[in-house]
């Protein structure tokens, strides 16, 4: 060996002189997304060893876990026959299958949902250290992926790409202390920037002391930092501390919890409304009427007789003279002529009260309206007052 060295010693230090030279420029040179070339033929060579451990790892993952599913079932069932069994690891396999089915699923409507166009990536891997608040995904360059394209999930915003690398990219998670993004609340549009602070929750700075912010309010994207459109979740409300001249307020991201495997990088960003309604608003579920009611009539009908309400009395009142009139409520053409309630009481010996209540026995020593008791009348005839006879 060292014969060799001596020999070709002038050509093993041009090879060496050379490494090292194109490791300098390696380290110092960047490409056009910003990114030294060491890192990108680094993460070039890394990301595929990467990829297919994390394949490995959730392949025998999940193949120890649901043998050991089965032969736990096994243990507790002896009785079942061999049929039964294979039945259940052919269940179990298909119901993996379908969770990953239902993933794409849920991300193919989003994507069906939203106007923005957006590539689909897996992540494979976390960031160097213990207090890493990055991740890596399947999904590089060469798919169109740029730095600082947004990285979304159906539930919410995940990130941001820090670098694209040719066979993968880099993702800036939300809770990163680095991380920075316009949003705004959805019930008072108070308008702030969402900065991560290295822990599960995020904060929002820059939002006066006079704009209303409470607990339990939802915070959407702005689309003020160009990065985000705006209309997408972010998170809720959960505190609220005033100050001067800026509130303090916290915000529980809703993206994260669903950015477990799958995500969304948006390629090309379309901003969108906020919805107007809370999205914790929900339908409420009003159970049918008891079988012995008439659920097909709203109005509960009285038996002849019964006193029932006021307003009970009044209905039947006016359907009388409705009935007496030959008019039917409800089926009148436009134009027709509507029953005349001037004609109350509408049978003798019955009289209205003066609110239009129900029909109450006529009193005999009353006269009925327009009409003078027969004493008033003979003393104003022998006045000669207007209306009585003329006065010989």
């Amino acid at each position: 060996m060292e014969g060799f060295l001596n020999r070709y010693r002038s050509i093993t230090v041009l090879l060496l002189v050379i490494f090292a030279q194109l490791l300098l420029i390696a380290v110092r040179v960047k490409n056009k997304q910003d990114v030294r070339v060491i890192r990108v033929w680094a993460v070039t060579a890394v990301s595929p060893a990467a990829r297919l451990l994390e394949g490995l790892r959730g392949g025998s993952t999940g193949f120890l876990h649901n043998y050991i599913m089965l032969h736990d079932a096994d243990g507790e069932n002896r009785r079942l026959r061999e049929e039964n069994g294979r039945l259940k690891l052919d269940n179990i396999f298909l119901r993996n299958e379908l969770n990953r089915a239902d993933r794409a699923q849920a991300l193919a409507m989003f994507q069906a949902r939203t106007a923005s166009k957006a590539v689909a990536a897996t992540i494979i891997m976390m960031g160097a250290g213990s207090n890493s608040r990055d991740v890596f995904v399947d999904r590089g360059s060469s798919v169109g992926i740029m730095r600082g394209m947004a990285v979304v999930t159906p539930d919410g915003i995940v990130g941001i790409v820090r670098a694209a690398y040719p066979t993968a990219s880099e993702v800036l998670l939300i809770t990163d202390s680095d991380f920075a993004a316009g949003v705004v609340t959805q019930k008072t549009q108070a308008r702030g920037t969402l900065k991560g602070d290295g822990t599960p929750t995020c904060k929002i700075d820059y939002v006066p002391t006079e704009d209303k912010v409470e607990v339990g309010d939802w915070v959407y994207t702005s689309g003020d930092d160009r990065v985000f459109p705006s209309g997408f979740p972010v998170g809720i409300v959960k505190s609220v501390r005033p100050g001067q001249p800026f509130q303090d307020i916290l915000v529980e991201p809703v993206g994260l919890k669903a950015a477990q495997e799958d995500v969304l990088i948006l390629t090309e960003a379309v901003h969108q409304e906020i919805p107007d309604t809370p999205v914790n608003n929900q339908p409420i579920y009003i159970a049918p009427p008891p079988p012995n009611s008439n659920s097909s009539s709203p109005v509960r009908e009285l038996p002849p007789g019964t006193v029932g309400t006021e307003a009970d009395r009044l209905r039947t009142l006016y359907k009388t003279v409705g009935e007496q009139q030959n008019h039917t409520y409800g089926e009148g053409e436009p134009g027709s002529r509507p029953p005349d309630f001037s004609k109350l009481p509408v049978k003798p010996g019955t009289a209205t009260g003066a609110q239009g209540g129900s029909p109450q026995p006529a009193n005999p020593a009353t006269p009925p309206p327009g009409t003078q008791p027969p004493t008033a009348r003979r003393s104003n005839q022998a006045a000669g007052a207007p209306g009585g006879p003329p006065k010989e």
